[in-house]
């Protein structure tokens, strides 16, 4: 008996031991993650921070170390958010885990930065030197502040000649109202003031809260598919200790998978650890081959010591842009429904269902955040797993309300009901906040009146500078606006949205017929007002990309019975009296005539195969 009472003493202590040694190394792990407007330098800071934490060797680095999509370099932006843990050495002596969380700049992923955040107890706010706080660092810095971070503003790229720290510092000050003495300098691309910054991070940043002692409680943030291991879990320990070798549970849906390893990303790769601990970000990995178990957002806690209640998880994203993808080889289809899938689990923000057209056969319709989204799905699915693929032209939701006072929500052409039922139609509106030098106030103006802009209201944040609000049909928004918005501005302006309600449109239903075959997949709902300008331009982008047939080929739009627009391809023809030298006129009539029957005939019996550059020509912005 006394035997029993001295180990389970013994037992006692020890658990007590390990226990203040987690809490003890709670306090020297940071969890932060760089918020910024596109192009501020986010990627450029993070590989300066890890090459001082002597992550990578020389040989083994390359610029953008966190962005591991060739489209990411690509383009020079940052598509999905990424963690890494860095062991810093600080100068009061002490070994600090700071865990990294990249984010990216471009509106369309916004939903990615605030999953990012909420792993997180700090962010650094980072703001170029040379254009001030743009449009992008606002709407990141609320979501920071919607998750109670702690912020430090840094301002980057003081080594331009254009670099204008002080007034930077003001208007961080005066607008966003941060603190100025906690503001860091930084050349993110020399690596001038960095040590500065990850001391910062150090002094001002809090530590994690939990308790590793309590059940376990793992948010999953993010996840992605690796064709060897299964699903690879990045997920934040908010109490609790996770093992290899423990079975655990996801609360969504009660899924139950063993443990295999836990760890660390380190550097350019994984790093197996014995455990994770309260406070902690890191891996799972549990051999999990159902992709639709792992959702982010859900709690991760032992099977046989659940916790009470599930962590709050992420609100649900909206989805503003929607298009039908298609195989163009019909025997695709399995392997794009698997590709789609694997990009959700990537992806949450995607959303897809079953859908099936008369040109294109069968495919999904996709909602994504906006159209650089799309962009990127599009060339991710073609790239990493191989797919040909044609789209649809993208369109928004919209409400119909019906002569019963029923409301049907309608987001694709084909879906579009009887216009003698409908009472009315309403379409979604955004605001929009444009910051940019104040020179380029009337060509701005200019372009937002030619998009059905209303309520606009200007003021000046700074000398020089002017933000615009707009009240746009997200329509009008989605195809092109971004690019015209920065050709105008020359690159200085920037463009953030928020939706913002629906209003009454006079919106109509574009069909476009070829060779007098209706295409259900080139069809589009546009404004009224616009009908005849998309009907041209769809008619004008097709008589260029389809090739021309041995008879006339009459491209047409129309809504309901009425032709808006029209353009011919003529026929190829051969030169049926080549061989008439002379003689009468009525021999060469004839053959005229016996051809001119010819071609009537094939007309009426000829097919017109559209090539798949066709349909991406229509997605084309008009000049």
């Amino acid at each position: 008996m006394l035997l029993f009472y001295f180990f389970e003493d013994c037992s006692m202590n020890l658990f007590s031991v390990s226990h203040k040694t987690s809490l003890q190394a709670m306090k020297h792990i940071r969890n932060f993650s760089i918020i910024a407007h596109i192009d501020h330098g986010k990627s450029t800071l993070a590989d300066r921070m890890i090459q001082l934490c002597n992550q990578v060797t020389v040989r083994e680095f390359k610029d953008q170390m966190l962005d591991n999509m060739d489209i990411e370099r690509e383009r020079g932006i940052t598509i999905k958010s990424q963690t890494i843990c860095l062991p810093y050495t600080a100068k009061d002596g002490k070994v600090y885990e700071l865990n990294l969380v990249d984010t990216p700049g471009h509106v369309d992923f916004s939903y990615e930065v605030s999953r990012a955040l909420s792993s997180c107890e700090g962010a650094l706010l980072l703001i170029d030197a040379a254009q001030g706080v743009q449009a992008q660092t606002l709407a990141n810095l609320y979501l920071a502040m919607e998750n109670s971070l702690e912020i430090i503003p840094v301002i980057n790229k003081i080594d331009l000649q254009s670099a204008e720290p002080e007034k930077v510092a003001e208007q961080i000050e005066d607008d966003l109202g941060l603190d100025r003495d906690h503001i860091q300098l930084c050349s993110a691309k020399t690596g001038q003031g960095v040590n500065d910054i990850l001391e910062a991070i150090v002094n001002f940043l809090p530590p994690p809260q939990g308790d590793p002692a309590s059940e376990l409680q793992a948010l999953i943030f993010d996840a992605h598919y690796d064709p060897f291991r299964g699903t690879i879990i990045s997920c934040r320990i908010i109490n609790g200790t996770i093992r290899a070798g423990e079975m655990i549970k996801f609360m969504s849906n009660n899924a139950t998978y063993k443990v295999e390893e836990v760890g660390l990303f380190r550097g350019i790769g994984k790093e197996a650890q014995k455990q994770l601990s309260a406070g902690q970000i890191g891996y799972i990995l549990a051999g999990i081959k159902t992709i639709s178990d792992t959702r982010p957002g859900d709690t991760i806690t032992h099977k046989d010591r659940p916790c009470a209640q599930a962590l709050a998880g992420f609100k649900k994203v909206q989805q503003v842009v929607f298009s039908s993808i298609y195989p163009i080889s019909t025997d695709d289809y399995e392997n794009l429904a698997t590709a789609i899938e694997k990009l959700q689990l990537n992806d949450a923000a995607l959303t897809f269902q079953k859908d099936s057209s008369v040109a294109l056969g069968f495919g999904f319709r996709c909602g994504f955040l906006g159209l650089l989204h799309l962009e990127v799905i599009q060339e991710r699915l073609e790239r990493e797993f191989d797919i040909s693929l044609i789209l649809t032209v993208p369109s928004v939701k919209y409400n119909f309300y019906l002569n019963d006072d029923s409301m049907v929500e309608v987001d694709n052409p084909a879906h579009f009901p009887d216009p003698s039922k409908v009472s009315r139609v309403e379409e979604p509106y955004i605001k929009a906040t444009i910051l940019m030098p104040e020179k380029y106030m009337g060509v701005v103006m200019a372009l937002c009146m030619e998009r059905r802009g209303e309520n606009t209201h200007y003021h000046y944040p700074m000398p020089g500078r002017i933000e615009l609000t707009c009240e746009l049909p997200l329509a009008e928004v989605i195809y092109d606006f971004y690019d015209k918005l920065k050709s105008a501005t020359q690159g200085y302006g920037s463009f953030d949205y928020e939706l913002y309600d629906y209003r009454p449109s006079d919106l109509v239903k574009l069909d476009i017929l070829v060779n007098g075959e209706l295409v259900d997949a080139l069809s589009q709902l546009v404004h009224r007002a616009n009908s005849r300008a998309r009907g041209l331009h769809a008619c004008e982008q097709l008589q260029r990309e389809i090739p021309k047939q041995m008879f006339k080929i009459a491209i047409q739009a129309a809504i309901g019975g009425t032709i808006v627009a029209r353009t011919t391809i003529s026929a190829l023809r051969k030169d049926v009296i080549a061989k008439c030298y002379g003689g009468d006129i009525s021999r060469k009539r004839k053959l005229l005539e016996k051809q001119k029957a010819g071609k009537k005939r094939m007309k009426t019996v000829g097919n017109v195969e559209i090539p798949q550059k066709a349909f991406l020509a229509v997605l084309k912005s008009e000049q």
